[in-house]
């Protein structure tokens, strides 16, 4: 430690850095149902094909997890530095491939196209999140600084997904609230090169001051990937988080597409939906600078628990007002994305915290480190959750009278439809976020400094 870089601002911005890139091809994954259902004309072919890759996903994520734990090679920069390095390079292309405009294909080769695409964009997204994710538990042993890089990443994840939200639907939309996917495709390079150029930025100002090197003896044992698989359904705190945020996913990934089209359709005004979206974010930035102190102050789990039962509350609200398809019934849209994104934004400014907690409480009830590993499975559980919720979503809405042929003209019944669905899918992650958080994950702030004591101890 002698050695090492004093904590500060520096490590703060550069891990921020690090999800605005993942963002910067992540982001685009909103727009895939649209691109896909109403530009190439998939509808509920899609719904199929993106539970099929999901399948890609419950592979993807863990294996490449474990190969991260089990790699006991010596890296110049640090193996999960090395990792993320690989992963950007792929990016750069990878997320476009999900958006190649060739509308007039037959049926089979856009089914190939997609499939292909998304398995391409997978596997180059996870080999970069999964060792970013597992890097805050690394970076700082401090729970007031691991607080920190968990907000600062929310910094870094608002402004990977302000960006593209409010300048996109400006761009890939026409005067009739039709998608111009050629514009999508062109954007989606533009952000593998962003993307890129901020996973750079984050390599070279990262410090890992965690025990991140792995001495190689013959008395060490061999890496066992299903007993680290155990251990995780085991870690309550892996549990109740992941729980948390696979009810975040499910509800709000699956109503982006139901708001999309609640802007075409029941507001007739698509492109002023990315304003709205970012505009529904300031609680969050807001919160942010806070985050720290408050954590100090109250707890991660005491805080988010309450962020999830705000959310709940401006649901419920969202649901029972008279939101009017005018200028009245926006106003109080706006109001109650306020608040739910103000629960929801206190919960992400500590998620990642609480996850760099949960491998310390692996590491604490089995005696042995397991953060690509853990970190995997905590991001496979969000990425189904974020194709199912989508693929569920679109069922629903098909059900509710959608189609997505008609594009933006959807009847006045389905876009009154949409005008509840909404709100509803945003409860359930509201509820799905409480139960996690306040039934599962145990580690409150008595409980937690007792870990890390025990831990420091053993060190």
């Amino acid at each position: 430690m002698e050695n090492k870089r004093k904590f500060g601002m520096r490590d703060c911005l550069a891990y921020a850095a690090g999800d605005f890139g993942c963002n910067m091809s992540f982001a685009l994954k909103g727009t895939m149902m649209i691109f896909w259902t109403q530009f190439m004309g998939l509808e509920l072919w899609y719904s199929l094909l993106l539970v099929v890759v999901q399948v890609w996903d419950a592979i993807n994520d863990p294996v490449i997890g474990s190969i991260i734990d089990a790699d006991r090679r010596q890296y110049k920069r640090n193996k999960f530095l090395q990792y993320i390095w690989f992963g950007s390079i792929g990016l750069i292309v990878a997320g476009a491939l999900c958006f190649l405009p060739f509308k007039n294909a037959p049926l089979a080769a856009q089914m190939i196209i997609f499939v292909c695409g998304y398995v391409i964009w997978d596997a180059f997204y996870t080999i970069a999140n999964v060792p970013y994710g597992s890097l805050l538990s690394l970076i700082s042993t401090n729970a007031a600084d691991r607080a920190s890089l968990s907000a600062w990443r929310s910094v870094g994840s608002m402004l990977g997904n302000m960006v593209p939200m409010a300048i996109l639907p400006m761009i890939i939309y026409d005067a009739e609230d039709n998608l111009i996917g050629e514009r999508v495709f062109i954007a989606a390079l533009i952000m593998g090169v962003l993307g890129f150029i901020s996973f750079q930025f984050m390599i070279r100002n990262t410090e890992i001051r965690g025990n991140a090197d792995i001495q190689v003896n013959e008395d060490q044992p061999k890496f066992n990937v299903f007993k680290a698989m155990a251990n995780f359904v085991k870690n309550r705190p892996a549990m109740g988080a992941t729980i948390a945020a696979v009810g975040m996913f499910l509800g709000m990934q699956g109503g982006t597409a139901a708001v999309t089209v609640l802007f075409q359709s029941y507001f007739n005004n698509a492109k002023i939906s990315g304003v709205v979206q970012v505009f529904a974010m300031i609680p969050i930035v807001a919160f942010t600078p806070l985050a720290r102190k408050m954590v100090t102050k109250y707890g991660k789990k005491e805080l988010a628990t309450v962020g999830a039962i705000v959310s709940m509350a401006a649901c419920v609200l969202m649901l029972f007002l008279p939101i009017t398809p005018d200028a009245t019934g926006m106003i109080f849209y706006i109001l109650c994305q306020l608040f739910n994104s103000l629960g929801m934004g206190i919960y992400t400014t500590v998620s990642w915290a609480m996850m760099g907690d949960a491998i310390d409480y692996n590491e604490w009830k089995t005696g042995t480190r397991e953060e690509g590993t853990v970190y995997a499975l905590h991001s496979f559980f969000r990425k189904l959750a974020q194709g199912v919720g989508p693929a569920l979503a679109l069922v629903v809405m098909v059900a509710l009278g959608y189609v997505g042929a008609n594009e933006g003209n959807q009847t006045l019944e389905v876009a009154t439809n949409m005008r509840y669905l909404v709100p509803a899918l945003y409860l359930f992650s509201a509820v799905m976020m409480f139960v996690g958080l306040s039934l599962v994950y145990n580690l409150d702030r008595k409980k937690l400094t007792q870990m890390q004591d025990e831990l420091a101890a053993r060190k």
